[in-house]
């Protein structure tokens, strides 16, 4: 089975544990033995237990790329868009990354779905369905309709078209109506339209070739930006009349805001916290070293990293999002391909960062032109390279690197942590220069 998985947004209704670089996605909230797994890795996971040997590429931003790395590993293929152009390119380009880079026949299907939605192994049994269908049958687009638990005005709508004898001969789409209407369409046998459908790579080429011009993988990256702006739904699928549906009846929930997640999760803490029994119906989660009590509340959820601290009314924290536009600051905390990174102080003329890489894993062979910076070794072990000279590395080392220096850090078998000060009038992310070790 081959799945492209559509990862974008930067998750601010779930601030602070989201920001620029970790989306929703990559929250690691959710119970797996004794730590937590993220989004991407749980529906990661459920794909394989249904197909072990399924071809999974995640079509996503420049911006994502660690995060994924560091979270499933450098085997899943990547699909990276150069620029945002909307669900049609994105999609257009990780079909062409299949065919042209990975080698995926074009007589083969792919089914392209949401990398966040909170499901069950049945969801994945009917999206295989939904592959074998578009794969074997006749029709160029396969859609999943989800059965609607309620009137949402959250969600777009699939509705069947009957003809005089009552036998289904087409659907429209509608998207997110009005509660009245949304009423309507479930009691004519509407279903919720999850962005969820399957095709033969061979068809979205063709659209590819129609609509932007070319199905070539390189070219259309190279050009990427003068694309063509435009949704799938728009597209493509309002304008199909070869269109098959089939039904997913099981549990399946869009997790976007702190309301809905709380309500996913198997446990009321994660991290260190205290609750007095006069509390009820409270979520925390807590990535910092500090802990938090909270006492007589009711209905509130609690989360604390080091972007900032969120103290909310459940059903209140949907409507936090021009709150936090508001709020400029650079990324506190962010996982990338060899490990991750937390500030943990910013001051005039100096920032102070705790970096944590993953065994035998290393960073950019780099050097800065507006900052000096100091390593101390806080544990682990590894193997400093500054200007072209080797060093072994352990705790309580300190490593000097001066403006112009080159300098990168591979750490051991057991990995490496390091305090990282770097001093300068301007420190900037984009104050990096990068070399061939």
């Amino acid at each position: 089975m081959n799945i492209i998985l559509l990862s974008g947004g930067s998750g601010k209704r779930l601030w602070p544990l989201s920001n620029d670089i970790r989306s929703k996605q990559f929250i690691k909230i959710f119970k797996k033995g004794d730590g937590y797994e993220s989004m991407v890795q749980r529906i990661y996971g459920q794909i394989k237990a249904v197909d072990p040997q399924a071809t999974v590429t995640i079509a996503t931003s420049k911006s994502q790329v660690s995060s994924i790395q560091n979270q499933l590993g450098a085997e899943v293929g990547i699909s990276v868009e150069p620029c945002r152009r909307d669900t049609f390119a994105a999609i257009a380009l990780a079909t062409a990354y299949l065919h042209d880079v990975q080698g995926v026949a074009e007589s083969e299907a792919v089914v392209v779905c949401p990398v966040d939605p909170y499901v069950d192994s049945a969801y994945f049994e009917c999206v295989n369905e939904l592959y074998k269908t578009a794969e074997t049958g006749q029709k160029n687009l396969v859609l999943m309709g989800i059965h609607p638990t309620y009137p949402s005005e959250k969600y777009g709508y699939i509705k069947p078209v009957y003809s005089a004898s009552k036998e289904i001969e087409g659907y429209t789409f509608t998207e997110k109506p009005s509660k009245e209407k949304a009423e309507e369409y479930i009691a004519a046998g509407a279903l919720w339209n999850g962005g969820v459908f399957a095709y033969k790579l061979s068809y979205v080429l063709e659209k590819a070739k129609e609509i932007l011009g070319t199905c070539d993988y390189s070219t259309m990256f190279a050009n990427y930006e003068s694309l063509k702006k435009i949704s799938f739904d728009y597209a493509v699928v309002e304008a199909e009349t070869s269109i098959d549906v089939l039904t997913y009846t099981g549990s399946w929930e869009d997790l976007g805001t702190w309301n809905s997640l709380t309500g996913a999760m198997e446990e009321t803490i994660i991290g260190d916290a205290r609750l007095n029994e006069s509390c009820s119906n409270v979520h925390v989660i807590n990535e910092l070293g500090i802990p938090i009590l909270g006492m007589g509340l009711h209905d509130v959820v609690i989360s604390a990293s080091p972007e900032g601290i969120l103290v909310s009314d459940k059903e209140q924290s949907s409507y936090i999002k021009p709150f936090v536009d508001e709020i400029d600051q650079q990324v506190m905390f962010a996982e990338k391909s060899w490990g991750s990174y937390r500030v943990l102080d910013v001051e005039e003329g100096s920032l102070t960062v705790k970096v944590t890489l993953n065994p035998g894993h290393k960073m950019n062979y780099h050097s800065h032109e507006q900052r000096d910076e100091v390593w101390t070794v806080i544990s682990g072990s590894g193997k400093t390279i500054v200007d072209g000279m080797e060093q072994h590395v352990q705790v309580g080392d300190v490593i000097t690197m001066a403006i112009g220096c080159k300098h990168t850090v591979i750490a051991g078998d057991e990995g490496i942590q390091l305090i990282e000060v770097q001093l300068g009038d301007e420190i900037s992310v984009n104050d990096k220069k990068k070399y061939e070790l």
